[in-house]
């Protein structure tokens, strides 16, 4: 018995060692027939995969604008592929002998053989685990194979973390939202990309995915329709279907089952759950407030009254007003009570734009001493009356005269802002800075924050009494009072779109108070500018009814610019015209260096500002400065504008040295490398100007000048104008003005097809 127990085992084990070799053999043969059969990827898509894993979609957007060269022939230059493949031929990732740049080779299956020069391209230890051989080399290469050999090439360290694996839903492509432009789809994490795949048929589907930042790369695997869309808005219906905003479209979707609840769901926020395409469960988020928005933060907005509040991760903002429209963080105006909330769970999932704002606010931070930046050390605060200081639901009352001092770090700041008001519409002194030579005051209300880094400060207050600290900065009291009025236009329109712009939103503040935007309470109040300010009390300059950018300046050179001073597209702004300071407004044309030389020397050339210092002036500057500036090329040799814009103004300056030669292009680059703080500038008035890095404008025309005692060489530099020379010339208002011409016209004469109006928002 013992003994046939044994045979048997013995049989069992010889049975085992036949059939494990044959199962090998027989898996073998299964590969190789599923190699010969060829399911392998097509080369279009396998190249996309791996420009991915090396580019983000805007840097490869970048390289073709730069590229702009294809080795496909005209005939084919439409396929999405095009792109994609010649990015790998440039950076020898294929071969044109191996793989022809043909339509018919892009939609072809990659072969081991240009699988194994892909991955060896990226490291030599990933191209050899293609493993090819004499006999697969010219064989489709597996796509399950590829996406395996794919995971280890996201594993180097030059892409690891760069291409994304995660989940996402389909809300919708051209399939079924007419308009959706090609390879687009509409997703809940925004309109993604998906060139070369085939994604109509995942609508209402969830999907894990390789993604690199708005481009799909590949479907690893369809999760199934029951899905949940976050966050949805619903706009109509009836008991069959909702029609929602989701992401960015509207779609109408059917119900599993007549709903007798669709009136109660319209016109809120919820959470829908679909199975197979119908909807079959909403939730409505009821939880709904508002408040005024202090800050928009990464992850966070504060808010008045609640403090700093996460938002979810699927958060939307909406225009709920004049129709619904989707809005983006920076679309958020803080300072102003116009938005509701929609929250759930602790976390702000949606905030609506309820109303449109009337600009009667705006917030200001407050710049360091010499604004030099935006972060203090501390802040110390007193005030001629008693101050009110309030955080959370604690409130301090601070004496007339007592200072009071904040430090960073401070625990009462750590949960949002402190907010500091004068009474009976009193002033509060900032004792802890100088504008001038004095501690300055502001009305309002003074809000600190500790962002981190220091504390910053915020200065809330009317738009009416920040204009009036506004005006005495920006032009001198003593002009004409018309020049005010037109002053004030300029500063209440600039200020306006400043504030619809949110550039420190993530501090809660619409403008500093520096040259950034407009110099605000650097010096004393005046009657004169106050009186300007409220005669003209909302009057905006408006171009087919909507405010315009007011760019002022100085002084011009007998004309102004248009926009394209800054390499803007002046079509963008057609009320901003190069036009001469004269009756009659018309435009300047120079056809050559000398014609532009022959202008800007002419001291009497007529403007309404010929009569200021700075209308003409001269600069010599030496070559050893020069050197220093630009750099690059050597000891400066010659210098030569090569391109000039509107008025004449210089684009492009040449630059030929010892060593080289370079282009300086834009004006305000122009002006600072032929600057100097060790140049004296004369003025037209005889007199002079020192300690200036930059020129005064960039209206000029460059001479060489021979070479000074040490045999270094000299060149003369003719100048007209002070500032950029867009839009209104603040000494031509005055010049104007004193011919007697009104505020109105003074602003149709700088900003052409404009209105002088109170505006007023519609929606």
């Amino acid at each position: 018995m013992k003994n046939r127990k044994h045979l048997i085992r013995k049989r069992a084990l010889v049975g085992w060692v036949i059939a494990v070799p044959l199962f090998v053999a027989l898996l073998v043969a299964v590969i190789l027939r599923h190699d010969q059969d060829g399911e392998g990827i097509s080369r279009a898509l396998a190249v996309k995969s791996v420009v991915m894993a090396l580019q983000d979609p805007e840097g490869f957007a970048q390289w073709q604008e730069t590229y702009k060269a294809s080795r496909f022939p005209a005939k084919d230059l439409d396929g999405w592929y095009v792109p994609y493949m010649d990015y790998l031929y440039e950076n020898g990732f294929l071969s044109e002998e191996e793989t022809p740049a043909t339509k018919e080779a892009a939609q072809g299956k990659l072969t081991y053989q240009e699988a194994a020069r892909i991955a060896g391209a990226l490291s030599p230890e990933l191209g050899k685990r293609v493993s090819v051989t004499k006999k697969n080399r010219e064989k489709p290469y597996p796509e399950e194979m590829w996406w395996l050999l794919y995971d280890s090439l996201l594993r180097l360290q030059e892409v690891s973390g760069k291409v994304e694996r995660g989940n996402i839903c389909i809300y919708g492509t051209l399939d079924n939202v007419p308009g959706t432009p090609s390879w687009v789809a509409h997703t809940n994490r925004g309109e993604m990309g998906f060139a070369g795949l085939a994604l109509d048929a995942y609508i209402d589907h969830e999907l894990e995915v390789y993604m690199r930042g708005s481009e799909i790369i590949h479907v690893l695997e369809d999760k199934g329709q029951e899905v949940t869309y976050r966050n949805v808005w619903m706009l109509d219906g009836d008991e069959e279907e909702l029609e929602v905003y989701v992401g960015d479209i509207k779609r109408r979707i059917p119900f599993a089952k007549k709903s007798k609840k669709t009136e109660a769901y319209l016109h809120n926020l919820a959470d829908i759950q679909l199975v197979n395409g119908k909807i079959t469960k909403v939730l409505v988020k009821k939880e709904r407030f508002s408040g005024k928005l202090l800050s928009v933060r990464e992850g966070a907005v504060e808010i008045e009254g609640y403090g700093v509040v996460p938002l979810d991760e699927e958060y939307k903002i909406l225009k709920t007003y004049g129709g619904l429209e989707r809005m983006e963080p920076e679309d958020l105006l803080i300072g102003y009570d116009i938005q509701e909330f929609v929250a759930a769970g602790g976390k702000i999932c949606a905030v609506l734009a309820v109303r449109e704002f009337d600009a009667g606010m705006i917030r200001v931070l407050l710049m360091t001493e010499g604004f030099k930046g935006i972060h203090h050390g501390q802040v110390t605060l007193a005030g001629d009356g008693p101050l009110t200081v309030s955080w959370k639901d604690q409130v301090l009352e601070v004496k007339a005269g007592e200072e009071f001092t904040i430090l960073p770090g401070d625990g009462r700041l750590a949960d949002g802002r402190m907010v500091v008001t004068a009474a009976d519409g009193g002033e509060i002194r900032v004792c802890s800075l100088k504008r001038g030579e004095v501690q300055p005051s502001y009305g309002g209300r003074l809000e600190v924050v500790d962002s981190g880094e220091g504390l910053v400060l915020v200065n809330e207050l009317y738009l009416e009494d920040y204009l009036k600290k506004v005006i005495p900065s920006e032009m001198p009291p003593s002009y004409e009072k018309e020049a005010l009025k037109a002053q004030a236009v300029c500063a209440r329109t600039y200020a306006y779109m400043q504030i619809k712009s949110n550039t420190y939103s993530q501090y809660g503040a619409h403008v500093d108070d520096s040259t950034n935007f407009q110099v605000y309470n650097n010096v004393a109040g005046d009657a004169n500018t106050a009186a300007a300010v409220d005669e003209t009390y909302g009057k905006m300059l408006l171009y087919e009814g909507q405010p315009v950018t007011t760019y002022y300046f100085s002084t011009s050179c007998g004309t102004t610019a248009d926009s394209s001073v800054w390499g803007s597209d002046p079509g963008l702004t057609p009320y901003l015209k190069g036009v001469t300071l004269q009756p009659g407004r018309r435009a300047l044309e120079f056809g050559s260096n000398d014609e532009f030389a022959a202008f800007i020397k002419r001291m009497d050339y007529p403007a309404y500002d010929s009569s200021f210092p700075f209308y003409r002036w001269n600069v010599t500057t030496r070559a050893d400065i020069l050197t220093a500036n630009i750099g690059g090329v050597g000891t400066v040799e010659s210098l030569r504008v090569t391109e000039r814009g509107s008025g004449g103004v210089a684009q492009v300056l040449t630059v030929k040295g010892s060593d080289g030669e370079r282009t300086i292009s834009g004006q305000e680059k122009i002006r600072s490398v032929l600057g100097d703080a060790s140049l004296t500038i004369h003025r037209k008035d005889g007199g002079t100007t020192t300690g200036w890095s930059s020129l005064p404008s960039g209206f000029l025309s460059i001479e060489a000048a021979g070479m000074d005692s040490d045999g270094v060489a000299l060149f003369k530099i003719y100048g007209g104008g002070y500032g950029h020379g867009v839009g209104m010339s603040q000494n031509g208002a005055q010049g104007m003005a004193k011919e007697g011409m009104g505020y109105e016209e003074i602003l149709k004469f700088f900003y052409d097809g404009v209105s002088v109006e109170t505006y007023k928002a519609s929606g």
